[in-house]
């Protein structure tokens, strides 16, 4: 298959590294440094867990035109640059694209995409569960050893879920099919929020938070809270027993947040390296707007978004 992958971060060179694997003639659009990084030397993976680098060379553009025609489009990027590439994706002739990534909003985008397309495009959304961070060059990668990917459309079945089967099947990906991934998408993000709070709380020092009671009771709160703004908006918590992992089972989760922020992936997911902190922001802008709708309080959210920790000694 001739792919795209629109967009040369962590998560982009990742998934353009596994596409090569599996045969596809891949094209990875990137600009500035990162270009030349690539047109240079390639695409070069420091696969942290794994031990080994890998260096894939693809064909590398910085615009993308009307008609460059792909079979499928990825386009990965932080939710907030999404906004700016809707253009050149709607002007483009490829029909199919999948968007990749942390999304508030990808009702919009599917509609702006169909709307102002001279083709048919078939639109779907995924999340691809790997971290990282660039350094020198290269794409640090930090994963497991098959690389979740959750898929799919907006409340109905991808009838075209072939296409992106022919693109994953010989790679190392694990891939699931979901009907609604705006129920995912948003359900992912009342989860991280939480979570990521907790580096900023102690500035990084995650085996001090891990020690901190009142904190990580704070955290599973302010999830269970997020998911009841999710409800009484009509969304479903998804998947399920995430709702109730931080409804009912809050002593497991407590011993799970602790045993994470004491290990070094825990340390590495949670690091300012892995976490973007302008998309954050712009995901919890989406969750006020959402908490507005809900006419909700969500006092531990709150507490949450300006806990100071106590002061050591005292």
């Amino acid at each position: 298959m001739k792919i795209l992958v629109y967009g040369a971060g962590v998560l982009g060179s990742y998934l353009a590294h596994e596409l090569v694997r599996g045969g596809h003639k891949v094209t990875m659009l990137a600009r500035g440094r990162r270009a030349e990084e690539l047109e240079k030397n390639g695409n070069v993976i420091r696969h942290y867990f794994q031990f080994r680098t890998t260096v894939n060379y693809v064909r590398v553009i910085r615009e993308l035109q009307p008609n460059d025609v792909y079979d499928l489009i990825f386009v990965v990027m932080k939710y907030p640059d999404f906004e700016a590439v809707l253009p050149a994706l709607a002007a483009n002739h490829s029909s199919h694209i999948v968007i990749m990534g942390n999304n508030a909003s990808p009702g919009e985008m599917e509609e702006y995409l169909q709307t102002h397309s001279p083709v048919a495009k078939k639109v779907a959304f995924a999340f691809q569960t790997i971290a990282g961070w660039r350094e020198n060059g290269r794409v640090i990668s930090v994963r497991g050893p098959r690389t979740k990917i959750n898929i799919g459309g907006l409340g109905e079945e991808l009838s075209w879920r072939s296409v992106i089967d022919q693109a994953l099947v010989n790679t190392k990906f694990k891939w699931t099919y979901y009907k609604n991934m705006d129920e995912w998408l948003k359900s992912h993000f009342v989860i991280i929020l939480p979570l990521n709070s907790i580096a900023s709380s102690y500035n990084g020092n995650l085996r001090r938070a891990a020690k901190d009671k009142k904190l990580l009771n704070l955290v599973i709160h302010a999830v269970d809270e997020g998911h009841q703004v999710l409800e009484k908006n009509g969304f479903t918590v998804t998947p399920a027993a995430q709702k109730q992992f931080a409804r009912n089972k809050r002593k497991l989760f407590n011993i799970l947040l602790k045993i994470m922020l004491s290990t070094p992936i825990g340390r590495i997911l949670l690091s300012d390296q892995a976490v973007s902190a302008n998309e954050m922001t712009a995901l919890q802008q989406a969750f006020d707007d959402l908490k507005i709708r809900a006419n909700m309080a969500t006092p531990h959210w709150e507490e949450l978004q300006h806990y100071s920790p106590p002061i050591q000694g005292s």
